[in-house]
């Protein structure tokens, strides 16, 4: 199984969506090792605690430039030997350290169907925002691969999520958690790790973390 470490900002909803598909066998291919959260006071941590995972702080404010944080992530990252990495609500930009690291081995899930509603300023609900003043009639979420340009990664999975007479922003990013997010993460997560795990039975193949 891929070791995979899950990096939160929040409440942990995805974390959560993911804990519970491991629980229901649906990511045999992979095992949860560390939850990194960007703020002492975020409730994925709790989350994390009663799955029984290690979780740890690292907040950029703790550090004075981009590549002390990407360094301090590389500590956490390294100390829990994570092959896959998974950004669930995750709010602090990952410096090129980071992702050159973890090459492809990156994974965001976005509130929107890319390239609609994305890439810098476009987080949480200032994307349901977004989308209803457009007045777009579907939405959805994707999972994509994290590269060095926000949300231009490659895209994994995607699902479309119908806008509905009489949307908020808050409404209509419960109904693309509900019905895309904790649907398309787990699958995407198992996927990978599905795809690495094979590529690791090859004995030419090392998988390294520079």
């Amino acid at each position: 199984m891929l070791r995979i470490a899950v990096l939160v900002s929040g409440g942990g909803t995805n974390l959560q969506a993911l804990l519970d598909a491991k629980a229901r066998g649906e990511i045999p291919h992979g095992e949860f090792v560390r939850v990194i959260a960007s703020r002492p006071d975020a409730y994925a941590l709790t989350r994390a605690a009663n799955a029984g995972i290690e979780g740890v702080v690292v907040s950029r404010k703790s550090f004075a430039s981009q590549q002390a944080y990407d360094d301090a992530l590389l500590d956490a990252l390294r100390a829990c030997r994570a092959q896959l990495v998974v950004l669930a609500g995750f709010l602090s930009i990952l410096g090129p350290a980071v992702i050159a690291a973890y090459r492809d081995r990156i994974l965001n899930i976005h509130p929107a169907l890319i390239p609609s509603f994305c890439g810098k300023g476009y987080y949480g609900l200032r994307v349901h925002e977004a989308a209803l003043a457009r007045g777009v009639k579907v939405t959805g979420a994707t999972v994509h691969l994290v590269n060095e340009i926000p949300d231009g990664g490659p895209i994994l999975l995607q699902k479309a999520v119908e806008v509905q007479p009489g949307d908020t922003p808050e409404t209509l990013q419960r109904r693309v958690m509900e019905q895309a997010e904790w649907v398309l993460l787990p699958r995407a997560v198992e996927q990978q790790c599905a795809l690495w795990e094979d590529r690791l039975q090859n004995p030419e193949f090392k998988l390294q973390i520079v």
